[in-house]
């Protein structure tokens, strides 16, 4: 038996469940099927969303520890529960995959469990608990998102080593933990634990962490964290881990070659990037073909397949939430014949460590390699009322313009709460402001907003607030 349907959407990750809403909202016959059982995909369930709730406790918890006495709050003996901070943890998750079945219910999207495939021309096939059905449809949106990438010669259990999937339910705080890759989820999950006691030794193949963040950003983040308690290792490979004893030994070299060393952990996180969840999903039954790295290609989310379309993890761009959310609207808008779009010049980008890191548009590295004259505006907030009240001074607010338009090209930004206050900088791009826009924007006295409001008076030398 098999139902007949506009849109069939294959996985319900942000991607994919913003597609198949937008789509129903447009009119369309719609149904999303997910094999993980819940909606919401890797960030929801495993991802942005449980990290965030684990990083926002264990900042408070560190802040009491650290903080507090100095603000002439005395709390007593401070106590770690960690079953309860996992507990409140699993419950905003579930409390936000429940909502996303309601807004379904609500736009009349069908939601079927089960693991999908394409079938052929118009047909998905999903192996579900009851057995196997096929759903005919018009358009197929691959919405199937992305997985960890494994470090080959290093097996993970998740529970001694472990992905960011493990890092969200460790049992215990490690006394050691040894983190392999100084990207975004790393450094993040690295944080939560560090907060929470664990001593954090970072591996990084690379001679910078935070690669394709703006250099400046990076070094500054980098000493912070250092700071902090974290050690690093930069251009260094991790070449195995020994999990036969009661420790872990981990043995890295130079990754230009040399003499290898081994240290000890009690946990070792994997943290070195995701790929694309593209295998065994029927491409070859209309002809679509993925590059080296499994990406699909896709003009404007159409796949080579006619009525075949791609948005999320599993087609090229960064790999983040919002930038899925705006591709699955986007192509629902499309397939009902509407001028769907998305602006891929102003995708902003957030580490949710303490400091936050936030920037979006061009990096002055990539400006410096085009070629491209400009000017920037940068202010500290050291100099920052608000800033300085709050014991919150570290990091900065970096603006770069074009040098004869005075457009915003770039911004890039450490400290408390940047990941909230670069949405006024998203917004000022996406209208193609100039930075004197921003500078002569009045902003509320005294707020961390007025940091980027002095960094775009800097631009032309005007700085002003001290």
């Amino acid at each position: 038996m098999s139902k007949m349907y506009d849109v069939v959407i294959i996985g319900g990750g942000p991607g994919g469940y913003n597609c198949a809403i937008r789509a129903g909202q447009l009119g369309l016959k719609v149904a999303c099927v997910e094999k993980r059982g819940r909606l919401g995909g890797t960030c929801l369930n495993v991802g942005c969303i449980p990290s965030k709730a684990l990083l926002h406790a264990s900042e408070l918890f560190e802040a009491a520890g650290r903080d507090f006495e100095g603000l002439g709050i005395r709390t007593g003996g401070l106590e770690l529960d960690l079953p309860q901070m996992l507990k409140q943890k699993d419950e905003a998750v579930d409390g936000l995959t429940k909502g996303i079945e309601f807004l379904f219910k609500k736009n009349k999207v069908d939601y079927i469990r089960g693991l999908g495939r394409i079938a052929g021309a118009g047909k998905v096939e999903v192996e579900g608990e009851d057995g196997t059905e096929t759903l005919e449809t018009r358009h197929i949106v691959i919405a199937t998102g992305s997985e960890v990438t494994p470090l080959p010669g290093v097996e993970i259990d998740e529970k001694r080593v472990v992905s960011s999937t493990g890092a969200l339910s460790l049992e215990s705080v490690p006394g050691k933990l040894v983190l392999i890759g100084a990207g975004v989820i790393g450094l993040e999950l690295g944080s939560v634990w560090r907060r929470l006691g664990s001593e954090v030794v970072v591996v990084e193949y690379l001679d910078r962490i935070l690669p394709g963040m703006d250099g400046e950003l990076a070094k500054t983040a980098q000493r912070t964290f250092a700071k902090q308690g974290m050690e690093f290792h930069l251009s260094t490979k991790v070449t195995g881990v020994d999990t036969s004893g009661d420790r872990l030994n981990v043995s890295m070299e130079p990754a230009a070659g040399g003499e290898s060393q081994t240290i000890e952990a009690d946990t070792v996180l994997v943290c070195i990037g995701r790929r694309p969840y593209t295998q065994g999903l029927g491409l070859e039954t209309v002809g679509i073909e993925t590059d080296d790295r499994g990406f699909i290609a896709q003009d404007h989310f159409r796949t080579s397949a006619e009525n075949v379309w791609v948005v999320g993890d599993c087609t090229h761009g960064p790999m983040l939430a919002h930038k899925a959310e705006d591709e699955g609207v986007a192509c629902a808008e499309r397939i009902a014949g509407k001028a769907g779009h998305v602006n891929y010049g102003v995708i902003p980008g957030v580490v949710y460590t303490s400091p936050e890191i936030a920037a979006v548009g061009k990096t002055e590295e990539e400006l410096k390699a085009e070629g491209r004259k400009y000017k920037k505006g940068k202010f500290p907030f050291q100099a920052n009322s608000r800033a300085r009240t709050n014991h919150a001074t570290d990091g900065f607010v970096k603006i770069l313009a074009d040098a004869e338009t005075d457009e915003i090209l770039g911004a890039h930004l450490i400290g408390v709460n940047v990941g909230e206050m670069i949405a006024e900088l998203c917004l000022a791009m996406e209208f193609q402001a100039a930075s004197e826009d921003v500078a002569r924007t009045c902003h509320p006295h005294p707020t961390l907003t007025e940091a980027i409001r002095q960094a775009a008076m800097g631009v032309e030398g005007w700085t002003m607030q001290a």
